[in-house]
C-alpha cells in the first residue's frame, strides 16, 4: 500500500515577506502617507529637540575652548563687620602675578564717575553704565577683541580716551570710534569699541579708562577692585587656594575668589534640562502616531478578508498571516520614522543656520527614535496581525 506524504506549507523567505507585506501599502498610498504622518511628527519633534539642545551645548563648549577656563576673578569680599568696605591693595595685580602658574593679571577700579553722551544729559540718567579704570593688559587676559578702533595703552591712557564695552556703546548709540562721551566734567574721546565678553559682562556695560588717566583726570585712588589672572591649566586649582592669601595676607577673607567661566560651564551641563518637556510631548506626538498605525492597519485587515481567506485556503499558514501583516505595520511605521528623522534634522539644521550654531544631531537620538517606531510599529500590528490569522478561510470568502 502506497504511503501517503503529508503537506507541509511553503515557506516564505525575506523577499516574499517584503513583497506581500508592501502589497497592502502600494494599494492604498494616501492612507499610508496619512497613517506615518502621526509618526513622523512625533519622531521630528524628538529629534529636533534632542538636535537643537546638543546644537546649543556644542556652542557653548566651542565658547569654553576658545576663551579658556583658566581664568580666576578676585574682588573684595564682606568686612569683619557688616557694611564695612575693603580695598584691595593698589599693587594687586603685581603680587597675582608673581604666583607660580600665574601667566597673566589685570585688573580694573571702579570710579564714582558716570557717563554720558553729552553734558546735556541729566546726569542720573546713566542707562547703567559704569565708569572703570583698566590697566593695559586687561584685554589680554579676558581674551578679547576689538569691533573697532584701538585699546588703551601707555599714550592714550594717560589722557581722556575710553574704550566702550559693546552694549555701555550701544545704549550710548556710539557706532564708531572718533566720538566723544562726557565724563564727570569733561569730554573723553572714544578710541575702541569692544566685542561681546562672555566672561566678563561687567565690562561689557562699562566705558574704560587708563589707570593713569584715572588718577589724573577722574580722582581714581589707584586701589583695583577686580584683579583678573590667566594660569595654566594645570595651576587652577593651586592658584585658586593662594590667590586671597597672595592679596590679602593678613585678612584672606576679606578676598572673594570666583571662576567666571563656571557658569558657561553649567550652563552647557544643563543645556538638555529644558528640553524634557518637549521629549514628553514628541512622546506623545509617537503614541498617538501608533494609535493611528494600529487603526489603519485593523481597518484594512477588515477590508481584506477575501484576500486573507483566499491565502488561507491557498495553504498559507497562520503564522505566515501574522508575518505579513505585522511586516506591514513594521514598513509603514518605517516610513514615517524615517520621514521623521529628516524632517527633525532639517529643523535642526534650519535653527543652527539661523543662530549660527555648529549643526549636532546626536546619532543615538536618530538610532534611538528609528527603533522606538520600529517598536511602536510591532507593537501597533499585532493584535490587527493575530486577528487576521484567526480568520476563518471558510467565513473570510462568504463574508467578501
Amino acid at each position: 500500500m502506497p504511503r501517503t506524504r503529508r503537506l507541509t506549507a511553503a515557506r516564505l523567505g525575506p523577499r516574499d515577506v517584503l513583497h506581500v507585506g508592501s502589497a497592502g501599502l502600494r494599494s492604498r498610498p494616501v492612507r499610508v502617507v496619512l497613517s506615518a504622518l502621526g509618526i513622523a511628527i512625533g519622531i521630528a519633534t524628538m529629534i529636533a529637540v534632542v538636535g537643537i539642545s546638543a546644537s546649543s551645548q556644542a556652542q557653548l563648549l566651542r565658547q569654553l575652548d576658545a576663551l579658556g577656563t583658566n581664568m580666576l576673578v578676585a574682588k573684595p569680599g564682606e568686612g569683619m563687620f557688616s557694611g564695612q568696605e575693603v580695598k584691595l591693595p593698589k599693587d594687586a595685580v603685581g603680587m597675582v602675578g608673581r604666583i607660580e602658574g600665574v601667566e597673566e593679571a589685570a585688573g580694573t577700579g571702579d570710579l564714582r564717575s558716570s557717563v554720558r553722551r553729552s553734558e546735556k544729559i541729566p546726569e542720573a540718567e546713566t542707562g547703567g553704565i559704569a565708569v572703570k579704570a583698566a590697566t593695559e593688559g586687561l584685554l589680554d587676559v579676558l581674551r578679547g577683541g576689538l569691533a573697532s578702533g584701538t585699546w588703551l595703552n601707555a599714550a592714550t591712557g594717560r589722557y581722556p580716551s575710553v574704550v566702550l564695552g559693546h552694549v555701555a556703546a550701544e545704549r550710548l548709540g556710539i557706532t564708531e570710534p572718533g566720538r566723544q562721551v562726557w565724563i564727570d566734567d569733561r569730554y573723553f574721546t572714544v578710541i575702541g569699541i569692544l566685542d561681546p565678553l562672555p566672561l566678563a559682562p561687567e565690562i561689557e556695560r562699562s566705558a574704560l579708562v587708563g589707570w593713569a588717566g584715572a588718577e589724573l583726570l577722574l580722582g581714581f585712588d589707584g586701589h583695583p577692585t577686580t584683579v583678573y589672572e590667566r594660569s595654566t591649566d594645570a595651576s587652577v586649582e593651586d592658584v585658586q587656594k593662594l590667590l586671597a592669601p597672595t592679596i590679602d595676607p593678613q585678612n584672606p577673607q576679606n578676598v572673594s575668589v570666583g571662576d567666571p567661566s563656571s557658569a558657561l560651564k553649567a550652563k552647557a551641563a544643563t543645556e538638555g534640562a529644558f528640553s524634557t518637556l518637549l521629549l514628553g510631548l514628541g512622546g506623545i506626538a509617537l503614541l498617538v502616531g501608533g494609535v493611528g498605525v494600529a487603526n489603519t492597519m485593523i481597518i484594512s485587515v477588515l477590508e481584506r478578508r477575501h484576500e486573507i481567506g483566499l491565502r488561507r485556503s491557498l495553504g498559507a499558514t497562520r503564522g505566515q498571516i501574522r508575518i505579513q501583516f505585522v511586516t506591514e505595520s513594521l514598513m509603514l511605521s518605517g516610513l514615517g520614522g524615517l520621514a521623521g528623522v529628516a524632517l527633525g534634522g532639517a529643523a535642526t539644521g534650519a535653527y543652527a543656520s539661523a543662530g549660527g550654531l555648529p549643526w549636532v544631531v546626536p546619532l543615538w537620538a536618530v538610532g534611538g527614535g528609528f527603533a522606538a517606531t520600529l517598536a511602536i510599529g510591532t507593537v501597533a500590528g499585532l493584535y490587527p496581525a493575530v486577528r487576521a490569522s484567526r480568520l476563518s478561510p471558510t467565513l473570510a470568502l462568504a463574508a467578501a
